[in-house]
């Protein structure tokens, strides 16, 4: 039996494969456990400073395997705990979406958990939760306003419809399409020049980003400031 989850490294960087091509990449246990596991590996991996999240085959991921979701854990897989999201927020590393195909429902969730998206030409997004009833709960309805601003995240969950990459793109939920031969290769590329920064500098400016989603826009702007002037204080004053 295929392993559920494919992980590489490649020149610092982690290549995560969902793979139930057969499925559609359909979210089961088994794959959140790999799934969990690789993220991990990514945390606490000192020579990893970024990770793509893919799929094999024509799907990203289509969402929870209806065929689990009344026999299998699928809220604790690993028994410890652990949810997706908490997971992925505690990894400070960068995390690049290459969205190979559909992303549906909770995949789409959890392509909307990493730090920015690249989709194949042939990649596809829908939000089917009302459809399909069933709750969201890996931030779809905070996550996808926050990408594409309120008044399209509605749309795009209360009718259920798919778009399309070019729409998704003039949407801004993703940053690049790419032939779809091309997806990883870009992938790649951006996460190389992403392990070429310097580090250090790379996890402050990132917190400050994140520090966003907590405050005002005063109270962040205060905080860069803040930082700064400790950073010059430190680096670049004069004795």
């Amino acid at each position: 039996m295929d392993e559920p989850v494919l992980f590489e490294v490649d020149n610092q960087t982690a290549v995560i494969t969902l793979n139930r091509p057969e499925r559609r990449n359909a979210i089961n246990r088994a794959l959140l456990i790999k799934l969990y596991d690789a993220i991990e590996r990514v945390t606490h991996d000192d020579g990893i400073r970024a990770a793509i999240l893919t799929g094999n085959g024509r799907s990203f991921c289509s969402g929870l395997d209806l065929e689990a979701v009344l026999t299998e854990n699928l809220l604790d897989p690993r028994g410890d705990g652990s949810d997706l999201p908490d997971l992925i927020q505690a990894c400070k590393k960068p995390m690049i979406g290459a969205i190979n195909g559909h992303a549906i429902t909770g995949g789409f969730e959890l392509a909307l958990n990493c730090d920015f998206l690249i989709a194949s030409e042939q990649a596809s997004f829908a939000d089917t939760h009302a459809r399909v009833g069933i709750h969201p709960g890996w931030g779809m309805t905070q996550l996808l306003q926050q990408a594409v601003g309120r008044r399209r995240a509605r749309q795009m969950s209360f009718t259920c419809a798919f778009i399309d990459a070019q729409k998704a793109y003039e949407w801004g939920l993703v940053n690049e399409v790419v032939p779809h031969e091309r997806l990883l290769p870009r992938a790649k590329e951006i996460a190389a020049e992403i392990c070429a920064v310097k580090q250090d500098m790379l996890a402050v400016v990132r917190e400050l980003i994140d520090y966003r989603d907590q405050t005002t826009l005063k109270e962040a702007y205060a905080h860069e400031r803040r930082g700064s002037l400790a950073f010059i204080k430190k680096h670049l004053a004069k004795p």
